[in-house]
């Protein structure tokens, strides 16, 4: 039996965790059945990807083209 925290956390036995592969990072998804909380892997692929582009979005500090960004990271000019 496992605690929910006031931060509404609660800590996935490691034994489990092995057995599904459920690794840091992992995305998780929470289905409700009747009184039960049923937890599974997030199917891989785009969900990740999503996340990390809206993350990101507006974080960027330099005006560039992407013509000027793709030369930067061929090496080309200066």
């Amino acid at each position: 039996m496992m605690r929910i925290t006031t931060k509404g956390q609660v800590t996935i036995p490691q034994d489990i965790r092995e057995r599904l592969g459920l690794l840091p990072h992992t995305e998780v998804d929470f289905e409700v059945r009747g009184e039960a909380v049923v937890l599974k892997k997030a199917k891989a692929g785009r969900r990740r990807g999503r996340s990390l582009v809206e993350q990101m979005r507006g974080r960027g500090t330099v005006r560039m083209s992407t013509d000027e960004i793709l030369a930067l990271t061929r090496g080309e000019g200066g």
